[in-house]
């Protein structure tokens, strides 16, 4: 039931988007052609499928951009979004970028909340429902036994901080740079580290961030679904894996166990 519903969240969360149908024609080499109904043609090469080519608006400007796109998702027209109020329009895909980037620092989040508490243990309950409200490291089962007052605290200040992301998107319109919420360096920035990144280090920070938005999301998929077919957290898992079973140190260890 778990693995159920931890699969359908995941599909539900990718039918929220809805990318343009790639219509399948022949040519008369009778060669595949794409042709996307949002009338952007696939003619970009791609790094990441040196086999096939990447949309139009793939062209290189983004940072970490290898033309991996071949659904087509960074064809989608986002007109209107926001658009009241805006100074101007963020382009399609910087909306997409926005997106990814939004999304890959919440999985980021979500590896360690499946690994961290695990390994090096929680914080103590408060007794708010009679039990350790905050010492269950199976994520899935956790999000049950935090108390109610608690949730809500937890939502707000993720709408708190979503609402300041709108409000940057509003101001600063298509000069936005995606997924910039004022952090780090730059004047009127919260900069508590002192940051002072060159322009190339600060575009391979931008790169070094991407690619761990992409990886966290991958594993953050993989670590739900382990964890709700299991039932148990990611390092309980980890390390039975590296238990050597009893019957490896006998003879003909080679040989099924019971043989």
């Amino acid at each position: 039931m778990k693995f159920a519903l931890a699969l359908l969240a995941t599909v539900g969360a990718v039918s929220a988007y809805t990318p343009p149908v790639l219509a399948s024609v022949k040519s008369k080499k009778q060669k595949l052609v794409e042709t996307p109904t949002s009338g952007v043609p696939f003619n970009v090469p791609s790094v990441a499928l040196p086999w096939s080519n990447a949309p139009a608006t793939l062209d290189g400007s983004l940072i970490g951009d290898v033309g991996f796109d071949p659904i087509g998702f960074s064809t989608c027209n986002m007109a209107g979004f926001f658009d009241k109020g805006a100074k101007d329009s963020m382009s399609d895909v910087a909306w997409m970028r926005e997106a990814e980037i939004t999304h890959g620092r919440i999985a980021q989040l979500a590896v360690l909340g499946f690994i961290v508490p695990a390994l090096f243990g929680t914080f103590p309950g408060n007794g708010w429902t009679g039990v350790d409200a905050y010492s269950n490291t199976n994520p899935l089962e956790a999000i049950g036994d935090v108390p109610t007052l608690a949730f809500f605290q937890i939502v707000a200040a993720a709408s708190w901080v979503e609402f300041r992301r709108v409000k940057f998107i509003k101001e600063e319109g298509s000069s936005r740079i995606p997924g910039d919420i004022r952090l780090g360096q730059g004047e009127g920035r919260f900069n508590p580290l002192g940051l002072d990144y060159s322009e190339e280090e600060f575009k391979e920070k931008q790169l070094q961030e991407i690619k761990h938005c992409r990886l966290a999301m991958v594993g953050a998929i993989g670590l739900l679904l382990q964890n709700a077919n299991s039932g148990t957290d990611v390092v309980s898992q980890l390390g039975g894996a590296f238990v050597i079973p009893e019957y490896t140190a006998k003879a003909g260890y080679f040989l099924p166990v019971g043989i």
